[in-house]
């Protein structure tokens, strides 16, 4: 079940099934994830890709234990407080989805993509006082993450609602801190993205 994250503990091999099922990587040129996750050391990684297929929309990546915990986010993520976003829990990501740029070839998910922001984050969730792994944030349904992106920076929630009986249903809000802005709109002003300086645009004319 996507809604509430991990039903059972799996290794991220495990957790990528979905993804895998979902997609002939070899005619969409999409990352397989088939050598395991890459290692690294250091805080875990966060990317906004900025997706053009049947709809536009963002999809938004935590890394959490050796995979990309997933979001489509039909508006983009938001620096106002008061702007509450859909964010619609998909499949796991391997690793190295998180610089992946191009052409998506037919079928699921056709269409372009671009890195629109990407960064590390830190795990801000508690519980009475005290850290709750990301993981274990997940199964409750709420992740508190400290962004430092180049287009977001600062806190955003990430809360299971539910929302229209669909249990994949989340909703992605700015936490009013010293980096909101209710004014700036980076989602509509800024479409390049911050590896390449491309545009979706751009792919769809190569």
């Amino acid at each position: 079940m996507l809604g509430k994250g991990y039903r059972e503990p799996m290794d991220a091999d495990q957790r990528l099934d979905a993804y895998r099922r979902k997609r002939r990587t070899e005619l969409s040129g999409e990352p397989t994830g088939a050598d395991g996750p890459p290692p690294r050391d250091g805080q875990p990684r966060f990317v906004v890709q900025r997706h053009d297929a049947r709809s536009l929309h963002f999809d938004v990546r935590l890394e959490v234990d050796g995979v990309l915990v997933s979001w489509a986010v039909p508006k983009g993520p938001s620096l106002n407080p008061a702007d509450k976003r859909l964010a619609h829990r998909t499949e796991d990501h391997p690793l190295d989805y998180i610089d992946f740029e191009g052409r998506i070839g037919g079928g699921y998910g056709a269409g372009t993509v671009i890195v629109w922001d990407t960064g590390t984050y830190d795990n801000l969730t508690t519980l009475d006082g005290e850290p709750v792994a990301a993981a274990d944030a997940l199964l409750k349904g709420h992740i508190k993450v400290l962004l430092y992106g180049h287009k977001l920076s600062g806190a955003f929630a990430v809360t299971h609602t539910k929302m229209g009986g669909d249990e994949a249903n989340w909703m992605l809000v700015k936490v009013d801190d010293e980096s909101a802005d209710r004014r700036r709109r980076p989602t509509a002003t800024q479409n390049e993205s911050v590896l390449t300086g491309r545009t979706n645009s751009d792919l769809e004319a190569d």
